[in-house]
């Protein structure tokens, strides 16, 4: 499965009623020494809207975020951009 796809599951399973996009931006970022990812995927824009969210601060929902990842972040991921939303924000 690609870390495109991992990343999608692992959000959409910890995050209950989540809309989760991931677009992979790796080929913007060839020869950059990050990516050494499997298949090269290592760079990710990531769009999570989750009812999770609400009441937290940006840095909580990027902590919570990361979190879910580091397995990920183990395995070649190396820069992610979130946007990170509550329903309704």
């Amino acid at each position: 499965m690609r870390m495109a796809d991992r990343i999608r599951a692992r959000l959409e399973t910890a995050l209950d009623g989540a809309v989760v996009t991931v677009v992979d931006d790796s080929a913007r970022h060839a020869g950059h020494a990050g990516v050494a990812g499997e298949g090269g995927e290592s760079h990710f824009n990531v769009r999570v809207v989750a009812p999770a969210f609400a009441g937290q601060g940006r840095v909580a929902r990027h902590r919570l975020v990361n979190g879910l990842l580091a397995e990920e972040f183990g395995k070649g991921l190396h820069a992610l951009q979130l946007t990170l939303l509550a329903p309704g924000e």
